[in-house]
């Protein structure tokens, strides 16, 4: 007699499984569309009625799937849009891709993921795997998820399988689609991790490695992120150093590159942003103190990332200084406010704070972003201006915040007064550039 769980695992090998995505953001559309590509039976659910009613649509809405794809994926009957949680009793399997945001005192907000899984315990059956997508701090899964299911009378291991499989989305990247990077997965069982590694080696093409519980696959989600904040933060203490040294730190970190051995290059920049790294390192800070641990390296980090907007700031007041010029009441245009380049995301975008800190000072603020036409700074709208000579010439200065790839940077260079560059994209040498 063949076993439930192989009947399970059966399901998913054959293609014949039904998947709910709970959550259709950055993280959740690709991978809906992706399992429905793998010819899966996907019911995409999300409780924004404006979201699922422009994905209909076929607006993407997500930098990394164009309309095509996601129109093809609709087209073929294999992707169901909709805002109707009862989809998901008829599902095998269910994966929680909600928004892990910090509160205003920079303390996690779990919330999406408590109001996602009781708004699917009412149609959980057995047999059924559920799986946490989000990035959280270790324990999550266990302590918010767990129970609420077993409190419905199931067993976890026997009648439903629980898993965390952090996503691993990076907006933009050329090189690696999600499905190309291996993708980890931590069960609250031997049985759990087995199913939920049988769903996505169907989709995954980087291959599934499998850990030993959702604690391990949560920190290793930290780890990867606050391995780059911190190294990130070594380099922009650096940068203020260098500057005061006045010595050039992207000609020092060519030179250490140089190394074959030992090094690994990070850059400088006006600050974090994105979904991640400005955000994940508090979840870890948060969820340590109650071992009585403080992160203070990490803690660290995020603070020297987190005033990076102010030094540019006050860079750009001794640039203008030098040119008999105050800062309060000079205009500056601010060329790219996406929070990396070439993608349209702006969360946590430094860019934000950048001219938050600028219009504080008394600073005449325009941005231009050909992927952000407009922008929310403190409850205020902006809209992205044209990049034209004109606009050029009449500012005090510009700051390059991100660096897309569609800017010109000699023509910038050729009709701006000053430039401030954060990301070291302009290579040609003038008077009137200045670098981070």
């Amino acid at each position: 007699m063949v076993s439930k769980m192989k009947e399970i695992i059966g399901r998913y090998r054959s293609r014949q499984a039904s998947i709910a995505i709970v959550g259709l953001g950055y993280v959740g559309l690709p991978l809906a569309v992706a399992i429905a590509e793998a010819g899966f039976h996907v019911v995409g659910i999300d409780k924004d009625e404006g979201r699922i009613t422009r994905l209909k649509r076929g607006e993407s809405l997500v930098p990394d799937l164009d309309d095509a794809r996601l129109r093809k994926a609709i087209e073929s009957g294999n992707l169901i849009l909709t805002l109707d949680f009862t989809g998901v009793k008829d599902s095998d399997a269910i994966i929680i891709c909600v928004p892990t945001p910090l509160t205003r005192h920079r303390e996690p907000d779990t919330s999406y993921i408590v109001e996602a899984i009781e708004s699917i315990v009412p149609y959980l059956h057995q047999e059924q795997l559920v799986v946490l997508e989000s990035t959280s701090y270790p324990g999550t899964t266990e302590e918010l998820i767990k129970p609420r299911i077993e409190a419905q009378g199931f067993r976890i291991g026997e009648d439903i399988y629980l898993a965390f499989s952090p996503e691993r989305i990076d907006p933009g990247n050329k090189s690696y689609d999600f499905q190309d990077v291996p993708k980890l997965v931590g069960g609250v069982t031997v049985k759990c991790t087995e199913v939920a590694r049988a769903l996505y080696e169907e989709v995954i093409r980087g291959g599934v490695y499998p850990v030993s519980s959702p604690k391990v696959a949560e920190m290793a989600k930290l780890l990867e992120n606050i391995f780059r904040n911190v190294n990130i933060a070594l380099v922009n203490e650096l940068a203020q150093l260098c500057d005061r040294m006045d010595i050039d730190i992207w000609e020092v970190i060519e030179a250490a590159k140089t190394k074959p051995y030992g090094f690994m290059p990070f850059y400088p920049g006006p600050g974090v942003g994105g979904h991640c790294i400005p955000v994940d390192p508090f979840y870890l800070a948060w969820k340590a103190r109650e071992y009585d641990f403080h992160t203070r390296f990490i803690e660290l980090a995020g603070e020297i990332n987190a005033n990076m907007p102010a030094f540019v700031v006050s860079k750009l007041s001794r640039i203008l200084n030098r040119h008999q010029k105050p800062l309060n009441g000079s205009k500056v245009l601010v060329l790219g406010v996406a929070y990396k380049r070439d993608v349209r995301d702006t969360r946590e975008s430094p860019a934000i704070k950048l001219i938050a800190l600028l219009e504080k000072e008394g600073v005449r603020v325009d941005y231009h972003d050909p992927y952000v036409p407009q922008l929310v700074v403190e409850g205020k709208l902006l809209k992205s201006v044209p990049l034209t000579q004109r606009a050029l010439q009449s500012m005090d200065a510009v700051i390059l915040a991100t660096d897309h790839s569609l800017f010109d940077y000699d023509y910038i260079a050729d009709h701006c007064t000053l430039l401030l560059d954060t990301r070291n994209a302009v290579k040609i040498k003038r008077e009137n550039i200045y670098k981070l």
